[in-house]
């Protein structure tokens, strides 16, 4: 009788995981009855059962909460779908992430990516947001075709593939993030109820159902080669970047590709390459009076170009573009500068005209419009972007959010100019083509993952 109960037992167990995993590799992670296999951790919101869905509902004083897997989960794809009920509400999926019971004194601390819901007027929803850890991965201004596709009161398909060290997200079949990040190769997968600030905030409701898993067969999903990959793996290119056109232009171990402005060759002084980081080295604080500044041996006319900087206190330096050379002047060569700045110690912050010469601006023409908590700090690595359009639109992005943008040629453009130092140079900026330059402003300062696309 006992051999026949255990042979019935493993024939229940069998038929229940048949249920659970479909032909297709599918498995259910919610059976739309119970919370089986999931447990609630960090926060108090409350988690129950409506009408087959996982309904988290907001409570007053209380941190994030999560309803997080049993189980860990390494490549996989995930699908689920997902109900907001108005823009008030914020919440997110966690996956690949890390729980610490002992964290936050105890109560429990749940970090790692995430797919972020947010229908506020910000529509980053299936942007890739760090929980706990790093803040912002992707921010959907990334990708911005991707931002009004979330509908409030309705069912939205979200899909989440990871594979090796490639993070791809979905929005209702749109594909929106893509991320290369080797932080967390395996993890648990999460529901998120947002804390709330306001006690009128309580009782609101988000819905998650038909949640399902496939972690065999898979095949990366193609993504469309115009959206930003945010790889964070230093000095390095995906074959998918590859093939959209992206190539390096710093290979981590030499000076290839770059020369002194001005000169035949590399400066033999005041730059150095070491552990994968190009670093132009102190000197006296004054613009190109030790190595001077380098620039690209190419030119380049319409690009994407995307670079991680890492200043030191007090540091100035800059990455210019649409430089010619053809001035001949003493100092800096001229061209279109991204500021790079210690806004908080370096005085140039409090010069020129409302801001233009703090970080990320458009030096001495535009102010870069940003917020502190999006600039990591002086000993922190930040990505900076320059977008320029064939039609000569461009834009400024710091760690993965537009700060500004302009018309090279314009009226506007022509008249910021006129009021600025470039006005004694005849067209300035406005050069059909020209090298990518990194500037010695006698401050360390040091750069990696720097990268072009040109664009047609």
């Amino acid at each position: 009788m006992k051999k026949r109960f255990l042979v019935a037992a493993f024939v229940i167990a069998a038929i229940k995981l048949s249920a659970q995993t479909d032909k297709k590799g599918w498995t259910a992670l919610f059976d739309g009855k119970t919370l089986t296999g999931w447990t609630k951790v960090a926060g108090n919101a409350e988690y129950r059962i409506e009408d087959g869905a996982i309904a988290g509902i907001t409570v007053p004083n209380t941190p994030n909460t999560f309803l997080i897997t049993d189980k860990e989960y390494s490549d996989f794809v995930l699908e689920l779908e997902v109900k907001i009920m108005d823009t008030t509400s914020n919440s997110g999926i966690q996956f690949r992430s890390q729980y610490d019971p002992a964290g936050n004194k105890g109560k429990g601390k749940v970090f790692g990516y995430q797919y972020e819901l947010d229908p506020s007027s910000r529509k980053w929803t299936a942007g890739v947001y760090d929980e706990g850890r790093r803040d912002w991965l992707y921010p959907l201004m990334l990708n911005s075709s991707a931002q009004a596709m979330l509908k409030t009161g309705v069912y939205n398909k979200v899909r989440v593939e990871c594979i090796g060290n490639d993070i791809k997200t979905w929005i209702n079949d749109k594909p929106a993030a893509h991320v290369v990040d080797n932080v967390d190769s395996k993890g648990i997968i999460a529901l998120q109820v947002h804390s709330i600030g306001k006690p009128e905030m309580a009782g609101k409701k988000i819905y998650w159902k038909n949640i399902r898993i496939k972690t065999t067969d898979l095949k990366p999903s193609p993504f469309s080669s115009s959206i930003y990959v945010m790889n964070t793996i230093p000095n390095t290119l995906t074959e998918s970047e590859k093939k959209s056109g992206w190539q390096l232009l710093f290979d981590g171990v030499s000076t290839k590709g770059w020369r002194g402005a001005y000169k035949k060759t590399f400066p033999e002084k005041g730059w150095i390459v070491k552990d994968g980081e190009l670093s132009v080295l102190p000197s006296d604080g004054a613009e190109s009076t030790n190595g001077g500044d380098i620039v690209t041996d190419e030119q380049f006319s319409a690009f994407d170009l995307s670079f991680d900087f890492k200043l030191t206190a007090g540091a100035n330096s800059g990455v210019k573009y649409f430089v010619t050379l053809s001035e001949n002047n003493q100092g800096s060569a001229i061209g279109l500068e991204y500021q790079l700045l210690d806004d908080s110690l370096h005085p140039d912050a409090k010069l020129g005209r409302d801001g233009n010469r703090t970080l990320a601006s458009l030096y001495d023409l535009i102010k870069a419009e940003k917020q502190t908590r999006f600039i990591k700090q002086p000993g922190n690595w930040n990505t900076g972007r320059v977008i320029v359009y064939p039609n000569n639109h461009v834009e400024h992005y710091l760690n993965g959010i537009k700060v500004l943008e302009y018309d090279r040629g314009s009226k506007a453009y022509r008249d910021l100019v006129a009021l600025s130092k470039y006005k004694v140079w005849p067209s300035f900026g406005e050069a059909k083509e020209g090298h990518i330059l990194l500037q010695d402003h006698g401050n360390a300062v040091s750069f990696r993952s720097i990268k072009i696309k040109k664009l047609n």
